[in-house]
């Protein structure tokens, strides 16, 4: 019989055999939690996505924000957070014409955990043009390398159960931001979220956002160039390697993509002007 852990903990103890040279054991595993945690904006269903129920708070913001639902954190409001054996719902509540224009692009779509774009049902909705990256930020390159051991090491839940995909937010004399989820598109969408906590418009955010970069587990796709760019990050660095519309986007939207960051050493894609 499984032991749940703490509801917000992400982890849960499952019973496996471990089988090796020597023979079976039984015994159990941490295995990190995925259920489907549902969207609804002014009591309609908007999406149903498979994370790792915690940083709710985060993912639901930072989710409206990263999708261009909502324009700045006071657009947003968490009324209520609803579990059931079944999964999650975060019932959110956004001004009126917002909630007018997204009924005009509604996905209805079960997001799976590796999934940015299921669902959408026209190619001019999968592809949106991005807000340009305005942002004078400049980073090291040796930033860039201490970073991504600030994420690795940022990584608790990965640690547990070797499952967990990590987005942070890196700044000079800053405690790294890192949120964790057994889906990359899901961890961005935590970190926005945590940015997004004390600002109210985009501009704050932008600003914020404009004193550090992005630090991914993953590869570069699309998705996380659209999701960086409504939180108003100039500069993503990636430890994989990223896709041909990932490069495209970044360089219409002015964003500096970092890819293969790995130790001292990364391939830079797009507005190198960036990276000192």
């Amino acid at each position: 019989m499984s032991v749940a852990p703490p509801r917000e903990s992400g982890v849960r103890n499952l019973p496996m055999a471990r089988v090796d040279a020597h023979g079976r054991v039984h015994q159990s595993d941490q295995v990190i939690v995925e259920a489907p945690v549902a969207l609804v904006y002014n009591g309609i269903p908007y999406a149903v996505m498979m994370a790792t129920p915690c940083d709710l708070g985060d993912f639901a913001l930072g989710f409206a924000l990263a999708e261009g639902i909502v324009a700045g954190a006071a657009e947003f409001e968490l009324v209520d957070v609803l579990r059931t054996p079944r999964g999650v719902t975060l019932q959110g509540l956004i001004p009126q014409p917002r909630f007018a224009a997204l009924r005009q692009r509604r996905r209805n779509l079960a997001g799976r955990s590796g999934c940015g774009l299921c669902g959408v049902e026209a190619l001019e909705d999968a592809v949106r043009p991005l807000p340009r990256a305005t942002s004078p930020t400049l980073v090291a390159r040796t930033e860039i390398a201490t970073g991504m051991r600030a994420l690795a090491d940022g990584q608790s839940l990965n640690a547990l159960t070797g499952g967990a995909h990590a987005a942070a937010f890196v700044a000079a004399r800053q405690d790294p931001i890192v949120r964790e989820d057994v889906g990359r598109h899901n961890a961005l969408d935590k970190l926005v979220g945590a940015l997004a906590t004390d600002t109210h418009a985009r501009e704050a955010l932008a600003a914020r956002a404009a004193e550090g970069f992005l630090a991914i587990t993953s590869r570069a796709s699309w998705e996380i160039v659209h999701k960086a760019a409504h939180a108003g990050i100039a500069v993503i660095a990636a430890i994989s390697a990223p896709t041909s519309l990932a490069i495209e986007a970044a360089e219409a939207a002015g964003i500096t993509l970092v890819a293969f960051a790995r130790d001292d050493a990364m391939n830079i894609y797009t507005h190198p002007h960036r990276i000192a």
